[in-house]
């Protein structure tokens, strides 16, 4: 059961995630957010109290559906493989730059694709960021760049981050403990069943197809392989068709409703940082919830490390606010990247400069 041995099955995989995009987006996930890791990871930071912004918070489903799916799927196919040791500590520090540099741009590379396809130029803007970024990272590896093998561990291991997303999906339908949004994105979702099947679905196809964004383009730079990057056009192209038969697609910039800005560079720096830090953790957002559902400790630290940087970015004033209309006045009001988000997300860029030339496949 390999979808990653030819294009067509990878094209096949592609169309396959965009349809569970499509159901989400129709059956109430936000616009242009039916299918985004950070923002949902963002949500469920929330729902556990990890941070306090009320329009914000729900237990995605989604994400424990990803996880759940690519254990179920890995497990059934004998593909399981309990793993760690590689340098947890830093993929930990990249898990938390993944996240402030996605939500400083308003998504991850996922949603840069749906915001793509529904014409939202300041996503367009970004790609060129997050391809530098990758770019980047491509770079460092040529140079030697490694943080060290991963070793076979104890096979309960891999198993503990699945675990808690079993324990968080219980505690979402059984008690009433996590926080649920009344308005503003988070209280915007398809209904829980839905959502979860979707994850599975979507978790299952992304193990057996190793569907990664920043893979894609590290592989046409490193390889001039063009396979992965076969799922994303899958994915885009049904997405496309969706908002055009809906009505959803409105190109330009400074579209309300869309949670987005249009401050270009930081669009562009934002996604660099995600790009950059998404390459030297050996994977983008998805990929790292994949790899950590079929046994990877060191990506379920990567996990962890986005959900820390989810909770500073709303603690501290990090995450970006996106163009809205004045429900008062009716004016247009920009979005806009913050001055402690452009700061942190600076730092974030150097710490990925040195971590990617401090660390050589010979000193590993």
């Amino acid at each position: 059961m390999n979808l990653s041995d030819s294009k067509k099955k990878l094209a096949l995989t592609g169309i396959v995630c965009g349809l569970v995009a499509v159901c989400l987006a129709i059956y109430g996930n936000p616009a242009n957010m039916a299918f985004c890791i950070a923002c949902f990871i963002r949500d469920m930071a929330g729902a556990l109290g990890m941070h306090q912004a009320e329009v914000v918070q729900y237990a995605r489903p989604e994400i424990i559906g990803l996880v759940l799916g690519a254990f179920i799927i890995s497990f059934a196919t004998k593909e399981y493989r309990s793993t760690g040791g590689s340098s947890p500590m830093i993929r930990f520090v990249l898990g938390m730059i993944i996240m402030i540099g996605s939500l400083v741009f308003l998504g991850c590379p996922l949603r840069m694709v749906l915001r793509m396809s529904a014409g939202d130029g300041n996503a367009w803007v970004a790609l060129i960021g997050f391809i530098l970024g990758v770019g980047t990272g491509a770079f460092a590896l040529k140079k030697g760049f490694s943080l060290g093998r991963a070793y076979v561990t104890n096979k309960t291991g891999g198993m503990v981050l699945p675990a808690l997303m079993v324990g968080v999906l219980l505690l979402s339908v059984f008690t009433t403990l996590l926080k649920s949004s009344e308005s503003g994105p988070g209280s915007m979702h398809a209904p829980l069943i839905l959502s979860l099947i979707g994850g599975l679905i979507f978790g299952a196809f992304a193990q057996k197809s190793r569907m990664c964004f920043a893979g894609g383009i590290r592989d046409v730079i490193l390889m001039k392989n063009f396979d992965l990057l076969t799922v994303i056009v899958g994915l885009f192209a049904v997405m496309l068709v969706y908002n055009l038969v809906s009505g959803n697609f409105v190109l330009g910039f400074n579209t309300p409703g869309v949670i987005a800005h249009s401050e270009h560079l930081w669009n562009i720096l934002g996604m660099y940082a995600v790009g950059f830090a998404a390459v030297l953790a050996g994977g983008c957002p998805l990929r790292q919830l994949i790899l950590a559902g079929q046994g990877s400790s060191d990506s379920a630290v990567t996990v962890l490390g986005m959900f820390i940087g989810a909770a500073l970015c709303h603690n501290f004033g990090l995450a970006s606010s996106g163009t809205s209309l004045n429900p008062e006045t009716k004016e247009l009001v920009a979005g806009a990247v913050t001055t402690n988000g452009k700061i942190a997300l600076v730092i974030c860029i150097v710490v990925c400069f040195v971590i990617a030339f401090t660390n050589k496949r010979k000193e590993a």
